[in-house]
């Protein structure tokens, strides 16, 4: 197949929600449905079994959350998908934030019973910065789910865009029986699922079977979903493909992730709707996915990936062309001419050597230190930067203290690639530099896994003292004021982060602008870039 047939057939998501709403469940059996796995949530037994990883760090086994980002691909149905599985717990949002920069499409995952939570809210509001396409699962109908235009509504007026139901739930909770298909007119009856397979046996009527249809899901079921698909045809949002791939209409579906009520019908409808990787804008302009040639840029850095494997990979996703492991590229930002070292496909922790991969693919690449999230990759005779991704401000701020100074190196050494992660943001004493040590986080629980990683993949115990500032911001023009002879608030503390950059830490929500008024020229920002 030719590259533009490749790009044409690759469908590259990112899918979010709030915690427990069902996400990895979703996720799982995708990847069953696409052969890549044979049981969902199962633990490796045997050598030869292929099993669900899409949580592969310990703290993730040991507390049941997703605090990273996996990337997982697979072939369904002639289509090349690659899953971007996301964080649900705000504390790891940012990590989120950087992953929805690498995709085209969103799935949103909804917990029936619950509707439009908070994490949904503040994700929804960055696929809509993007303009994504936004595609809606409401799952857990295999519970008692709320009402099914209460549902919509919540989406509505939540999240500010319109909703397209695609098919209508058959009941919900334990009277569960299936969907009504609104583009077919016809109802999807499913039996109960072997627990963590996708075998299961499903049944298709035609709506205008009135008879059979009532036979099988009895009459007042019946009666109560022809008036909803009466109040949905006269009052719902109509489908409108453009509209969708513009970000403004979000179709959405009903179905249990958990017993595979609607997953595949989900499955097939998103891959006909979602488009192929699109071209993406440089400071030389859009770079076209077929004629443009080798481009990407880096989304995320993860170390220690695998305790077998003591190295650091730098996820790329492959803006256009195709990649050729045996040709040369440029590090744009490094400044040198390169080959990407060991490219490969990860399924979570597990690895497969590429020989190629193309516009939307994700490809993993060893790291020694030199590239840094945000960073472009091109041919050698190119020259052009992606736009950066945002570095978002910590709200949380605590002084590291080392515990064993004999440790000083692998501490050091750990502390820095976290940081270059993105996980947590490392600061130094504006005076001492890397002798004291100041984190900042977007959440709390970050804190807790960086204790956690420092312990377990570098073998260092620290302390962790809260400080008590709040906000932050970057000096965007150090080299334009006196930065030694600042005049300051009396809450303000000065410091750098690991490129040099200076930045101020205030306790008070004033200080910020009292301080640019008490120094003539001093510009100060919300977020850096990285």
């Amino acid at each position: 197949m030719n590259i533009s047939g490749e790009i044409e057939r690759r469908r590259t998501f990112a899918i979010i929600s709030h915690p427990d709403a069902g996400k990895t469940t979703l996720t799982e059996k995708f990847l069953l449905y696409g052969g890549a796995i044979n049981l969902a949530g199962s633990v490796k037994g045997k050598a030869t079994a292929r099993h669900a990883v899409s949580d592969w760090m310990e703290i993730e086994k040991e507390r049941g959350i997703s605090v990273t980002s996996s990337v997982l691909q697979f072939e369904y149905d002639g289509f090349c998908i690659n899953i971007l599985d996301t964080p649900g717990h705000q504390d790891f949002s940012e990590d989120t934030y950087r992953t929805l920069m690498a995709a085209d499409s969103a799935v949103m995952v909804i917990d029936g019973a619950k509707g439009v939570e908070a994490q949904t809210r503040k994700l929804f509001k960055v696929c809509v910065m993007r303009h994504i396409p936004i595609f809606t699962f409401i799952n857990k109908l295999d519970r008692d789910a709320l009402d099914t235009f209460e549902l919509l509504d919540d989406i509505e007026k939540e999240l500010g865009i319109d909703t397209c139901p695609m098919n209508l739930p058959v009941g919900s909770g334990k009277d569960f029986k299936g969907v009504l298909d609104l583009q077919n007119d016809r109802i999807v009856l499913y039996s109960d699922t072997l627990k963590g397979t996708k075998e299961g046996h499903s049944e298709t009527l035609e709506l205008g079977d009135e008879a059979a249809v009532a036979a099988r899901i009895g009459q007042e079921a019946l009666d109560n979903l022809l008036t909803e698909r009466e109040l949905f045809e006269g009052a719902g949002a109509s489908y409108d493909i453009d509209k969708v791939r513009a970000g403004v209409l979000t179709p959405v579906f009903f179905g249990s992730a958990l017993t595979n009520f609607g997953v595949e019908i989900f499955l097939r409808e998103f891959l006909r709707m979602s488009m192929p990787p699109a071209p993406r804008v440089s400071d030389k302009g859009v770079i076209d996915t077929v004629t443009g040639g080798f481009s990407a840029f880096v989304f995320k850095i993860q170390a220690n990936m695998n305790k077998a494997h003591r190295d650091r990979v730098a996820f790329m996703r492959v803006c256009s062309g195709c990649f050729d492991p045996s040709e040369e590229v440029k590090h744009v930002q490094g400044g040198r001419i390169m080959r990407l070292s060991q490219p490969q496909q990860i399924m979570a922790d597990e690895r497969k050597t590429l020989t190629e991969a193309y516009a939307g693919d994700i490809i993993g690449v060893f790291d020694p230190g030199v590239f840094s999230i945000g960073d472009t990759i091109c041919e050698p005779d190119d020259e052009f930067r992606y736009e950066g991704i945002p570095t978002f401000a910590p709200e949380h701020f605590s002084r590291v203290t080392l515990l064993d100074t004999m440790k000083r190196k692998q501490f050091v050494k750990g502390v820095t690639q976290i940081a270059q992660e993105g996980a947590i943001q490392v600061f130094q004493e504006y005076q001492t530099g890397m002798e004291e040590i100041i984190v900042g986080v977007v959440g709390m629980l970050q804190l807790d896994v960086l204790k956690y990683r420092l312990v377990n993949e570098y073998n260092v115990d620290i302390r962790l003292d809260p400080l008590p500032y709040e906000y932050i911001r970057w000096v965007d023009n150090p080299e334009e004021v006196d930065i030694a002879g600042m005049s300051g608030t009396s809450d303000m503390h000065k410091i750098r982060d690991l490129k040099g950059n200076v930045l101020l830490l205030f306790v008070n929500e004033w200080s910020p602008q009292m301080t640019i008024e008490r120094n003539e020229g001093l510009k100060l920002s919300e977020f850096g870039r990285n």
